[in-house]
């Protein structure tokens, strides 16, 4: 099983590599449009439902972009924002961000012990695996293999990326879908607390 998961990563890694070569300083220059919702360093602090965009993976974002710019992931809040950007305009604002720290969070106490129960043990009778088998336990995520980093993440984004997967309203997880299949099998109350946990995880 290891050895079919190395091999995946690799040839991800292979296909993709061309896709994330952007220039963080010339990103720089170009985020005006982002830092009203993601600010300035990636660390959005406007509304819960906004994602920090800080220390996430270049790869992870610059697909996440180009699949809003396409349709293929639809985000209200984000129509008509990137239909200006080149593919190079993407890969540098997605190098700017990747490059920026993300301000740590916290956990709600009386979620934090059920939140790191399902990302590191899942729920085996269910058929869920733990989150940490590609987001890593630290919540760094596998920008190789476009895994996403969690840690720190706002709750409330979170969980909004979770119920959506679960309603079939995010299908941008790739003909696998790995993540609708994890999803579909949360409760709320499960993704609560794991929103929460990621929140505060570091």
């Amino acid at each position: 099983m290891n050895k079919i998961i190395v091999s995946l990563l690799l040839t991800l890694g292979i296909t993709g590599l061309a896709q994330a070569a952007g220039n963080a300083e010339a990103g720089k220059d170009k985020i005006l449009l982002c830092t009203a919702c993601h600010g300035q360093d990636g660390n959005s602090t406007l509304m819960p439902t906004y994602p920090k965009l800080a220390g996430q993976g270049q790869r992870y974002l610059l697909k996440q972009m180009q699949d809003i710019k396409s349709g293929a992931r639809p985000v209200v809040e984000m129509t008509g924002m990137l239909n200006a950007m080149s593919d190079e305009d993407m890969a540098d604002i997605a190098a700017w961000y990747s490059s920026q720290v993300s301000t740590l969070g916290e956990a709600d106490p009386e979620l934090a012990a059920r939140g790191e129960e399902l990302y590191r043990g899942g729920k085996i009778n269910d058929g869920v695996p733990a989150c940490t088998g590609c987001h890593t336990p630290t919540g760094e995520g596998m920008d190789l293999a476009f895994y996403p980093k969690l840690s720190a993440q706002q709750a409330g984004y979170t969980a909004k990326q979770l119920t959506d997967f679960r309603e079939g309203d995010r299908t941008n997880d790739g003909d696998a879908m790995v993540m609708r299949g994890v999803a579909e099998k949360l409760s709320n109350k499960d993704i609560k607390a794991l929103a929460s946990y990621i929140q505060g995880l570091r």
